[in-house]
């Protein structure tokens, strides 16, 4: 199959041609964090055919927005992983999450993968709200684990775990954005059986609470 142009020699076309295909940013999003087997970008993007996701891999492969890397032995897997330069993707994504976050049609009640989240975490932290904050916490969303680090300055985040968190919170992906989006309680998922806490629960208190989510835009009259 030949791959659309837009044949222009705007810049901004031009990236379109990169990465405008159905797919090809979300698996940029699913990359943010760090290296994913194939199988494991499946099961970020379930609604991606194998087909189309393996095309969208080469293509951006192809481009040098990632590369195909070989792990050494005992593992004996291969991981895509983002160049530098695919990595300069990740403000252009913040962005468009933020502006997309503001659109009354969003679905806010639909599956979010785990990097979604931690994408939607970065997209939506206020530096206001974490003054006075400087700590290191774990969230473990099924087999995948992030590293927060959490100060006024800024959200970091980073595919594993901390060496010594403060706080482990660990759910599933759909609980994570109920408790932090969608006003659910801590201690209603705990009863649940949904959520696990472990370390210092008022770091964890304040930290779901440095989220808000954005004015939605005003949607046009009829």
């Amino acid at each position: 199959m030949v791959k659309r142009s837009y044949q222009d020699a705007c810049a901004a076309a031009h990236a379109l041609d990169l990465i405008g295909e159905r797919w090809a940013m979300l698996v940029v999003r699913e990359l943010l964090f760090g290296p994913k087997r194939f199988t494991d970008l499946r099961g970020g993007l379930p609604a991606a055919s194998p087909n189309v996701l393996a095309q969208r891999l080469r293509e951006l492969e192809q481009a040098g927005v990632l590369r195909k890397r070989r792990l050494p032995p005992p593992a004996a897997a291969s991981v895509y992983e983002l160049t530098a330069w695919g990595q300069e993707l990740e403000p252009v994504i913040i962005a468009l999450g933020r502006w997309g976050g503001r659109s009354p049609a969003l679905l806010r009640d639909a599956e979010m993968s785990a990097d979604s989240i931690a994408l939607a975490l970065r997209t939506s932290f206020s530096p206001e709200l974490a003054r006075g904050l400087d700590a290191e916490l774990d969230l473990r969303m099924h087999e995948d684990a992030f590293a927060l680090a959490v100060s006024e300055d800024g959200l970091r985040i980073r595919r594993g775990e901390s060496p010594l968190p403060a706080a482990v919170i660990t759910a599933d992906s759909s609980t994570v954005k109920d408790v932090i989006w969608n006003g659910r309680s801590i201690e209603a998922a705990e009863e649940a059986g949904e959520l696990s806490l472990s370390g210092d629960r008022e770091l964890v208190q304040r930290f779901v609470r440095l989220f808000p989510l954005p004015e939605p835009a005003t949607a046009p009259a009829a």
